[in-house]
C-alpha cells in the first residue's frame, strides 16, 4: 500500500507537464486522483488511462480555473463525488511573455484570473471541504526570484499564490492543513522554445533542464505524512536555480 492510500487528490492542469507528472505520482503512491483540464479531454483521458492500466484510480473532471464559479465547482463536486479531499495542487496556469509597453488589459486580467484568482478561490472551497490534516500545494515559478523582465505579468500573478501560501498556512494550521508553494526553475515540459532551453540549462549549476518528475517528487514530499511540520514555505525547486 502507497503512503497515500484512502487519500483523493485533485491536480489542476494535469493533462500534461508538470501536472500530469504530479497526478501520476500521486496515483503511485495510492491517492485517488482527478484529472483536470480545461481544454484538452483528449490528454487528460489518456493521463488517466495510464494511471488505471498501472493500478491506479483516477477519474476526469473539466472547468475553467479562471472563473471562480468553476474553480469552486472542481473541488467541491469531486469532494462529494468521491467522499472526502485530502489534497489540492494549484499546478493550472498560463505563461505569456509581454513587455509592460505591450501587454494589454484583457491580457492582463487573463493571467490574473488564471494564475492567481481561481487558484485563490479553489483554496476557498478547498477550505469548506479538506480534511483535516489536508495538503495544499501552490506551484508558483522561479521567476517570481530572478531579475526577469519581459514577463511582469506572469511574474506577479505567480508571486501572489507565495503570498497566499504564507497567509493561508496561519489560518488553516490549527486543522492540521498545510500550505506550501513549490517553484520550478526551467522545466523541460515540451513547450519550451530554444532560448529559454538554452537559458534554463545554463543558469542552474546542474546544467540542465528540470523534468517534470524532478517537480512531481517534491510535491509528493509536501503531501506526504512526512511534511507535516512544514507549511508556509516557499520552496525552490529548480536545481540550484536561484540559492
Amino acid at each position: 500500500m502507497g503512503s497515500l492510500t484512502g487519500k483523493v487528490a485533485i491536480v489542476t492542469g494535469s493533462s500534461s507537464g508538470i501536472g500530469r507528472a504530479i497526478a501520476e505520482r500521486l496515483a503511485r503512491d495510492g491517492a485517488t486522483v482527478v484529472i483536470h483540464y480545461h481544454v484538452h479531454a483528449e490528454k487528460a483521458a489518456q493521463v488517466a488511462d495510464g494511471i488505471q492500466s498501472s493500478g491506479g484510480t483516477a477519474l476526469v473532471r473539466q472547468a475553467d480555473m479562471s472563473l471562480v464559479a468553476d474553480a469552486q465547482r472542481l473541488v467541491r463536486e469531486a469532494a462529494k463525488e468521491l467522499g472526502r479531499l485530502d489534497i489540492l495542487v494549484n499546478n493550472a496556469g498560463r505563461f505569456l511573455p509581454r513587455p509592460l509597453l505591450e501587454t494589454t488589459e484583457e491580457e492582463f486580467d487573463a493571467i490574473l484570473a488564471l494564475n492567481a484568482k481561481g487558484p485563490y478561490f479553489a483554496m476557498q472551497a478547498a477550505a469548506q471541504v479538506l480534511s483535516d490534516c489536508g495538503r495544499i500545494v501552490n506551484i508558483s515559478s522561479a521567476l517570481t526570484h530572478l531579475k526577469f523582465p519581459g514577463a511582469t505579468a506572469h511574474v506577479g500573478s505567480k508571486a501572489a499564490l507565495e503570498q497566499y501560501g504564507k497567509g493561508l498556512a496561519q489560518e488553516l494550521a490549527p486543522r492540521g492543513i498545510t500550505v506550501n508553494t513549490v517553484l520550478p526553475g526551467f522545466t523541460d515540459t515540451g513547450v519550451l522554445t530554444e532560448p529559454y532551453r538554452q537559458m534554463g540549462a545554463q543558469m542552474s549549476p546542474t546544467q540542465r533542464l528540470g523534468q517534470p518528475s524532478d517537480i512531481a517528487d517534491v510535491v509528493a514530499f509536501l503531501v506526504s505524512e512526512q511534511a507535516r511540520w512544514l507549511t508556509g514555505q516557499v520552496i525552490h525547486a529548480g536545481g540550484g536555480l536561484v540559492m
